[in-house]
This record gives C-alpha cells, sequence and structure tokens, in this order.
C-alpha cells in the first residue's frame, strides 16, 4: 500500500521478483532506540540475490509495506513456505575459518561478509577457527557430518585441500573402506563451499569466475551446486591424498622455497620463490605413465547405445622418460587471475578426465616465454617442448640421483638428493620419495558455485588428428 498519490502509483513501473531469485524474507517493525523485540508492524522485507556483470552476486532488499498484521503474517507464512521447499539450499553449516590465510584477512573476511548473509538466510553455523595445520583434518575426522547440511571453508587453496581431503577421508571412514588404499571411494555426503581470502584461490575462481567473497557466499546460501571431479594421490603402499591439481617439479619446488620462508610476508615471498626458482632452473629425470581417457562416444546409427573410442588400446599404459621441468596433473581448469583462461583450459570441472602437461627440458628463455602464456589469451602450450595429455590414470617415478649428482645440487634440489622429491598438491607442499600414483574419480564431490564453462563460450580446441 504506498503512502503516494495515485498518479505516482500509474507512473511506477511494474516488478517482478521471481522465488527462485528470494532467500530470505523478514517481517519489517519500527523500533525504539534500544527496543530488541516488538514494535510496529510495518510490512515485510524480501532479499534476494541479484546478478551483477562479470558473474558477480549481490544481495538487494526489496520493502512490502501493509499496515495489517494479518496481511503480513500471511505473507511471510507462505513465503517462507515456499523458502523451506528449495532442495539444495542448506540449513545447517559447518564452518572452518583459517585466520593465516594471506594477509590474515579471513576472520575479517567471514565475520563482515559471511556470517551476516548466513544470518540473514536463516543458516545455523558451528565455527571452527583453525590454530594449526591439520585442524581441520582432525575435527572432520571426528565430526558427525549428518547434523550439517554441507561443509565451509574461508582461506586459501591450501585451506581448501584439507578440508576437501578431510571430507572425502571422513567419508570412506563412515563407509567402512580401507583408508591407505580406496581405487573406487565413496562421494562426499554432504557439499563443500569455498570462501576465497587466500593468494591465488584458484579453486574459488574456477567455480565463481571471481574472487569474492558475497558471491561465493551467496551460490552457498542459494544452494547452487556443482558436481565436481576429484584425484587420489598415492604411493604404492598409501593414500597421500584427495585433491584437485599437482604438479611436480618448477611448480613444487616455488612452493616449497616459499614454504621455506614463511617469515617473510606472503607476495613476497612468492615473488622470491618464483624467482630464485627460475634463477635455478634445472630438470628432474623421472620416467611417467598414463592411461589415455576412453571418451563416451554416441553410436553413428543415431539410436541410445553408448560405444567406446579409446584412444590408444584398452587398459594399455604409454611411458615417456626425460628430463622435465614441469609436470601439471589437473582434473579441473584452475582458474586464476595470473591464468584467466586456467592452469589447464582443456578440461573440465566434471568430465571424468586430467590434464597431463608435461614441459621438457629447455632454455631458461622459452620457459620463461611458456609461462607468460598464461597470463595472455594466447595458447601457452604451443611450443615443441610442451606435450598436454588427456589421461584417467598417471604414474610419476623420479629418478634417484647419483652420489655425485646429488653433492653437485644447490638447496632448490637438496630435497631430490634426500629422495623427498616436492609435491604442489592443491598449493600444499608434499614430499614423497617413491612413485605417485593419480587417478581421477569422476564427481567424487559436489561443491557450491556453477560451472564456469557455462558463463562463456570454450575456445578450447584439439590437435590429435
Amino acid at each position: 500500500s504506498p503512502t503516494s498519490d495515485s498518479r505516482m502509483i500509474l507512473q511506477a513501473e511494474e516488478e517482478i521478483i521471481e522465488m527462485k531469485d528470494v532467500f530470505s524474507v523478514k517481517l519489517k517493525r519500527r523500533r525504539f532506540v534500544g527496543q530488541k523485540k516488538g514494535g510496529t508492524l510495518l510490512g515485510i522485507t524480501i532479499f534476494k540475490c541479484l546478478n551483477k556483470e562479470e558473474n558477480k552476486l549481490t544481495d538487494c532488499a526489496i520493502h512490502l509495506n501493509n499496515l495489517s498484521e494479518d496481511h503480513c503474517h500471511s505473507w511471510f507464512r507462505h513465503l517462507k513456505e515456499i523458502l523451506n521447499g528449495f532442495q539444495n539450499r542448506p540449513k545447517s553449516l559447518k564452518v572452518f575459518v583459517n585466520p593465516s590465510s594471506h594477509k590474515r584477512e579471513a576472520t575479517h573476511v567471514y565475520y563482515e561478509q559471511v556470517a551476516p548473509l548466513f544470518k540473514l538466510a536463516d543458516i545455523k553455523t558451528d565455527v571452527t577457527v583453525t590454530e594449526y595445520e591439520g585442524h581441520a583434518l582432525s575435527v572432520l575426522k571426528e565430526c558427525e557430518l549428518q547434523t550439517f547440511d554441507g561443509v565451509v571453508c574461508v582461506g586459501g587453496d591450501g585451506s581448501v585441500s584439507e578440508v576437501a581431503h578431510g571430507l572425502l577421508l571422513k567419508a570412506q571412514i563412515d563407509a567402512g573402506k580401507d583408508t591407505d588404499y580406496i581405487p573406487t571411494p565413496v562421494r562426499a555426503p554432504v557439499p563443500l563451499g569455498v570462501i576465497p581470502a587466500g593468494t591465488t584461490n584458484i579453486l574459488a575462481h574456477t567455480l565463481y569466475g571471481i574472487k569474492h567473497a558475497v558471491t561465493a557466499t551467496l551460490h552457498i546460501v542459494m544452494g547452487h551446486i556443482q558436481p565436481v571431479d576429484v584425484c587420489t594421490f598415492s604411493t604404492p603402499s598409501k593414500l597421500l591424498r584427495f585433491g584437485f591439481s599437482a604438479m611436480f617439479g618448477f611448480g613444487a619446488r616455488t612452493l616449497a622455497l616459499a614454504e621455506k620462508h614463511r617469515w617473510m610476508p606472503s607476495n613476497q615471498r612468492k615473488d622470491f620463490a618464483f624467482i630464485k626458482t627460475l634463477a635455478d632452473l634445472k630438470p628432474e629425470e623421472c620416467e611417467l605413465s598414463f592411461l589415455p581417457l576412453q571418451i563416451p562416444q554416441e553410436d553413428s546409427h543415431g539410436n541410445d547405445r553408448i560405444t567406446l573410442l579409446y584412444l590408444g588400446s584398452k587398459d594399455q599404459w604409454h611411458k615417456i622418460q626425460g628430463h622435465f621441468l614441469n609436470v601439471s596433473i589437473m582434473a579441473i581448469p584452475c582458474l586464476c587471475s595470473m591464468a584467466p583462461r586456467g592452469l589447464a583450459p582443456n578440461t573440465r570441472l566434471n568430465n571424468g578426465s586430467m590434464a597431463l602437461i608435461v614441459v621438457q627440458n629447455t632454455s631458461r628463455t622459452d620457459f620463461i616465454k611458456h609461462l607468460k602464456r598464461y597470463a595472455s589469451v594466447k595458447n601457452q602450450f604451443n611450443f615443441p617442448f610442451v606435450e598436454t595429455y588427456t589421461v584417467q590414470e598417471v604414474k610419476v617415478q623420479p629418478r634417484l640421483k647419483s652420489g655425485l649428482e646429488a653433492k653437485e645440487n644447490t638447496y632448490l634440489n637438496a630435497a631430490s638428493a634426500e629422495g623427498n622429491y616436492p609435491w604442489n598438491i592443491d598449493g600444499d607442499l608434499m614430499k614423497e620419495a617413491s612413485e605417485v600414483h593419480v587417478r581421477v574419480h569422476p564427481q567424487l564431490i559436489n561443491l557450491y558455485g556453477v560451472n564456469t564453462d557455462d558463463l562463456e563460450s570454450s575456445h578450447a580446441t584439439c590437435n590429435c588428428i
């Protein structure tokens, strides 16, 4: 019931609100200063999710005025019933906040930007502020996940990786699986939400197309679910990690050096590690074995029968040996501000495959040219020393250095000289001495977010013929 005259009503434009865009409804009251309950009922306020440019989401309030208590309560009750009918929207969340991520901003991001939206949407939260590395993992192992609709992580890629690993590991424990060897893991029981508060925030960029805490929060509140492939990283004797992407060689050595200089500010230590590793650029000698992807194809007769097209013979492992500067294994595109097309632009969030990107030994100048291409629209793989494969399994077997070579190694090769080869798994450093076996498991986890492939057309091409 607008208070203006009828002429203003005629000039007003009609606005349609779709309930799928609404995430909260509240009774609107006028209260005196200090008054916490009661007050004069003025109407209801509807809170909706607004999609702005560049994938950014924001919230806005629409006020509907009505001084009738009966009308307001009736509208409020019916709108709440509609909102409660949306299946994927969480009512209760387990939240992990890593206070040491990036510039120690995660706590501020959560309590200033995220928590108010959760409260507005009537979502109950159980918050754990992590105190040490592995804290979230230990909490998840003991957590009764069935009491929550989802798990949320506020932090950087390393924090998200730990929570995703813990969520999947808990699922295997609850299913009675042997956690040392898991050829066919069970799916995570609840979705995972990612609130970016780190340096690169690769998973958040890949899910939302942007680093924006409010956008990430609204995807969680609205219950936007995206199934995502996950990899298992194992040695011959045990499971190392569940993860989405990994680097061996340059990408892992850079992280190892950055971790060694934790006393430096985040951006400085990463820049320092990058330049120092580049200055001491040396390849790793190893053997790569991989199983090419088996691609489902529709039958040429147009019926519903499915046939399989094999890249090579079925279950035929391919082997390549040599000196490699970097090896990337990625089940998701891995978008970030430094690589807007993604570190692996030819893979997808949930197509059941991994991108294997192998950079063979080359000059420092050519390697830098390859790295620079990630920040541009040009194909970063269009070099004679870069090979890409679409695979479902990979084994990486480093060659141990001889005693003479070990003595000649610089600091960056010290880990290799000891037989411990650094791996960068989702921004987390892991050191392993033996063969690492990587398998992809299709749609093993649900993440809150959207498929950014749907937001813009893909420019991926195939040169296999």
